[in-house]
C-alpha cells in the first residue's frame, strides 16, 4: 500500500464534515461542501484552506454531517403546511387598533 493509499484510508474512516460559509458581502452562512477531519478544530482549519483562498470568508461553520438532521422532499407538503385550525396564526384572527397605520 502506498503512502497515499494509506492516508486515503485514514481519512476515509474521519467523520463528515459539512461546511457552511459566510462570505463579506452575505449575511447568511451558505454551504459550500464536504471535508473529513479528525475532529472539529482540524474541520475548521481544513475549511479555512480550502473554501476561503481568496480570502472570501468572515466565518465559517463546520458540522458533523451524521449530527444533522434534515426534513424530507418527499414529505414536504404535510410538513410545511399550515394548520388550518389554528385561527390565530390569521392576521384575520386580530383586530388592529386605529393607532397602528394601515399600509
Amino acid at each position: 500500500m502506498s503512502a497515499s493509499e494509506a492516508e486515503r484510508e485514514v481519512q476515509s474512516n474521519w467523520p463528515l464534515f459539512e461546511v457552511f460559509l459566510r462570505s463579506k458581502r452575505g449575511l447568511n452562512h451558505v454551504h459550500v461542501g464536504s471535508l473529513h477531519a479528525a475532529d472539529a478544530t482540524m474541520a475548521l482549519h481544513h475549511a479555512r484552506d480550502l473554501y476561503t483562498r481568496r480570502n472570501e470568508g468572515v466565518s465559517i461553520w463546520v458540522v458533523k454531517a451524521a449530527d444533522i438532521t434534515a426534513s424530507s422532499p418527499d414529505e414536504k407538503d404535510p410538513f410545511f403546511a399550515p394548520a388550518g385550525d389554528k385561527v390565530y396564526r390569521h392576521p384575520t384572527f386580530y383586530e388592529i387598533p386605529d393607532s397602528v397605520p394601515h399600509i
